[in-house]
């Protein structure tokens, strides 16, 4: 299962044995009253408010503090009463409580004297003192008070929420002294001063946490939802406004954690807007919503991501359907996700940061989807992460299980399931080096499996993402989170539908935290957020004109300053242990590699400061060394678990065996990598190109070998070719080896490793190389001087007494491309080209 459920509070648990302890177990058999105990609040500072029926029948309210584990008896009616909503205040010294008749045909003088359905009281509890009639109607209606910030002292005065069922809401102060002995009561006996909040409202739901209301008003065809934020200054203001393009007809008020009446609520659900606002760190803000569906088989719902200015709605077949099993889809806020749950049906688990691509989301039938706690009962997710049953009365902490994702990744036969588990795992455990070697042991068995995307391109990316973005506020918005452009995949048996819809409207001033996050995503909306994001296309494209030296205006200051970028990059790679030092990567200089890094370096820090002109330079440049050098060590990383997985060591770099098995593999591996790395143009880290050519030595046969270095996947390095030359001997098949690499060698590189091979062949090879370059330098210097009558050599050889006078005369002139090899010169040609000739013919050389 997806969903790790932990029971935080359970009535039969927490609250029965304490009640058969006070003597009042008698009032649990609940055969007569399903609803003799049950939850009515959970408070913001965890407190959570139940009722129970007495022996006498009386009514009791109780209230277990999760922190302390502890019960406490509040109050007691001398009446059969149905306590529909009750609130505590911070400083436990207010209660208010809602309720209405137990019996349809209770007279007036039975309770208070009062004619009316519905009474809302406000009784003194510290101690158990005044009570104070602040409601008499006919119409249902909630309590709520307001927390203050936490850690604040003892106020002298307690905010308190009326909701009414005739759909308005109203504020009252109630301000209390301290008598004798502790004793705290209402300051004021007149009219408690009030303010009304909000009227003609149609739905509404209170955020404790961060003491918000949210709450519809009708308006035509559309609605408009609207946010009041109350503050700790005793101030509250509308601060949100956003049209939604909901038709809500509903007559009956739908309140969401204004207290849990479950046989009232059972009731609205059937004929209501089931409809949720969930909130997350990132400033993200959604609107759920599912109504009642009459066709039988399937069922729609939608989600308005409210932050990204669009709404995306899904409908869904049905498995199967049974009379007895809930039509009702459940939301949860799992605070990075948004799970929309059908029991016996399906779990569909949205990602609220990035929600554009449907791959992002996973959706689950069947066993995998199935909760065992939360089947076919009525659910509420009062705090994030958080769900309540209403029925049994037990309070959940929800999780993601990462085993469950675990599992997902590697039985799954979708790529749109394994890319939605691997970010998920990524996103929500956020830098987990146990998950993560899992991820990478799963990559590196399943690089043939997926089709649509690269999992090592999605891992690498998805991880630095996760790592950097918590540092500097907004710079979620400028790193890339995928390496996917698009998506044109389907996930079966869902039908996704996405409308743009109209941004919200905010009117807060100096407001930290969630509203300052919420309002920075909307203005990255205005501006075209997916263009916001760091792509590599002007790298790969500077990065070419580079290496192959087409930019001539580019300064020697400008590469200087590159490399000067690459040297930081290489400086804050981590310090690789004896575990680590388990890959034989060698510290050599790879010039490709250093100007690439130098480039990213170069071309991200450009990108920050023009859309992170706030945070500084100095902070900027820090950001950008650590998402190279975590991009480099999230490489060797990858490296380092597939090579102790293969049970690899060092001695995979000698050249005098060949290949096993599982250095075939980690080679398949690391050609995978160098090929996520080139699509992306991602530098790697040093001497990986060195090893990748040793394991291809290897494990290769030659034409294959060959055809590798010849289309790029190899590619050889100094390194690893003097070792080759100096390490293996002159048999024929190596001589066949070290004549094909010879022969392919740069220039530049050959110059240097060349001379290491003490063999006819290769010195034959040299001298051609050193006529060439040295007739074309020649050509390039428009040499004048004729070539002298008489020769310096005593060889009755005209072509080659020609050709060797030649050079002299340009060595004379201080042309020799050859300087550190002192050895190669016009006397060293003129020797070569007299062996080869006489092994050509068959005569002996002395």
């Amino acid at each position: 299962m997806l969903l790790r459920l932990v029971p935080e509070f359970e009535l039969r648990r927490d609250v029965v044995p304490w009640l058969a302890a006070q003597g009042w177990a008698a009032a649990l058999d609940t055969s007569e009253n399903s609803s003799a105990l049950y939850v009515v609040n959970v408070e913001r500072n965890g407190k959570i408010i139940y009722t129970w029926k007495g022996s006498q029948r009386n009514t009791h309210i109780g209230l277990y503090d999760l922190q302390s584990k502890q019960n406490e008896h509040l109050y007691t009616f001398e009446k059969d009463l149905h306590i529909i909503s009750c609130s505590v205040n911070n400083e436990r010294t207010l209660l208010a409580v809602s309720f209405r008749h137990y019996t349809e045909d209770e007279t007036a003088s039975q309770l208070l004297q009062s004619v009316s359905k519905y009474l809302t009281l406000l009784i003194e509890i510290h101690p158990i003192n005044n009570v104070r009639v602040l409601k008499a109607v006919d119409s249902c209606v909630r309590v709520q008070f307001l927390y203050p910030v936490e850690d604040r002292n003892a106020s002298t005065e307690s905010r308190l929420l009326l909701v009414s069922e005739d759909k308005y809401i109203e504020q009252f102060d109630i301000r209390v002294v301290a008598e004798e002995e502790q004793k705290v009561v209402i300051q004021k006996s007149g009219q408690l001063p009030r303010a009304k909040v909000a009227d003609d409202l149609v739905w509404a739901q209170w955020d404790m946490m961060e003491q918000r209301l949210f709450y519809i008003v009708p308006k035509e065809s559309k609605s408009t939802l609207r946010c009041v934020q109350f503050y700790p200054d005793e101030n509250f203001n509308s601060i949100l406004e956003s049209h939604l393009d909901i038709s809500v007809n509903d007559t009956q008020l739908k309140l969401v954690n204004f207290g849990y009446d479950y046989c009232q609520d059972q009731g609205v659900a059937s004929k209501s807007l089931n409809l949720q606002v969930f909130t997350s760190k990132a400033g993200g803000l959604c609107v759920c919503c599912s109504l009642a569906c009459d066709t039988p088989d399937e069922i729609t719902y939608s989600i308005y991501f409210l932050h990204k200015g669009y709404n995306k709605t899904f409908t869904v077949s049905l498995e199967r359907t049974e009379s007895h099993q809930l039509k009702e889809v459940a939301f949860m806020n799992l605070d990075y996700y948004v799970a929309a749950y059908l029991p016996g049906q399906f779990l569909h688990l949205l990602n609220i940061q990035h929600p554009d691509l449907l791959c992002h989301s996973l959706f689950l039938t069947g066993e995998d989807a199935r909760i065992d706690t939360l089947q076919n009962c009525p659910i509420r997710s009062p705090l994030v992460s958080t769900v309540l049953d209403c029925e049994a009365g037990s309070l959940y902490a929800v999780s993601i299980s990462d085993s469950t994702l675990l599992q997902l990744l590697q039985k799954s036969k979708q790529d749109s399931e394994r890319l939605a588990a691997l970010h998920c795992a990524l996103l929500y455990f956020q830098h987990t080096e146990d998950l993560e070697m899992q991820i990478i042991r799963w990559m590196s068995e399943n690089l043939s499996t997926c089709h649509s995307f690269d999992p090592i391109q999605e891992f690498i990316v998805a991880s630095l993402y996760c790592r950097m973005c918590p540092e500097t506020q907004n710079l979620d918005k400028l790193l890339p989170y995928t390496s996917l452009l698009d998506w044109i995949g389907v996930v079966p048996g869902v039908i996704c539908a996405t409308d743009i819809i109209s941004l919200p409207v905010l009117e807060f001033q100096n407001s930290k935290g969630f509203w300052e996050k919420l309002s920075s995503n909307l203005e990255s909306v205005k501006y075209a957020e997916p263009q916001l994001h760091y792509h590599n296309n002007v790298l790969r494209r500077e990065w070419r004109n580079l290496s192959e030296e087409r930019e001539e205006r580019r300064t020697t200051a400008y590469l200087r300053n590159i490399f000067e970028n690459a040297k930081k990059v290489l400086s804050h790679l981590d310090t690789w242990d004896s575990e680590a030092r388990l890959v034989p990567l060698f510290e050599e200089e790879d010039y490709q590699q250093q100007l690439l890094m130098g480039l990213m370096v170069a071309q991200l820090k450009d990108h920050l400061m023009r859309h992170l002109q706030y945070v500084g330079k100095k902070k900027i440049d820090q950001i950008v060394l650590d998402y190279v050098a975590n991009l480099l060590n999230l490489i060797h990383r990858i490296m380092k678990e597939v090579w102790r997985r293969y049970q690899l060591h060092s001695c995979v770099f000698c050249f005098d065996k060949r290949g096993s098995a599982g250095e075939f593999a980690v080679f398949h591996i690391m050609s995978r990598i160098l090929e996520a790395a080139n699509g992306m143009c991602m530098p790697l880290p040093p001497g990986f190109h060195t090893l990748h050519l040793g394991l291809g030595v290897r494990c290769l046969p030659l034409h294959t070998l060959l055809h590798y270095i010849d289309i790029g996947v190899l590619q050889l390095t100094e390194t690893c070719v003097r070792k080759l030359l100096k390490d293996l001997d002159d048999t024929e098949q190596n001589e066949k080896l070290k004549l094909s690499i010879v022969m392919r060698l740069p220039e530049a590189l050959g110059q240097k490793v060349r001379q290491f091979w003490n063999h006819p062949i290769n010195a034959n090879i040299i001298a051609r190389k050193y006529v060439k370059v040295l007739l074309e330098n020649l050509g390039n210097r428009q040499c004048s001087r004729s070539v002298p009558e008489r020769f310096s050599v005593p060889v009755e050889f005209l072509p080659l007494n020609y050709l060797t006078s030649m050079l002299t005369e340009i060595e004379n002139q201080g042309v020799h491309p050859y300087e550190k090899q002192d050895h190669v010169n016009a006397r060293f040609v003129e020797e070569m080209a007299l062996k080869h000739t006489m092994t050509f013919l068959g005569l002996r050389y002395s």
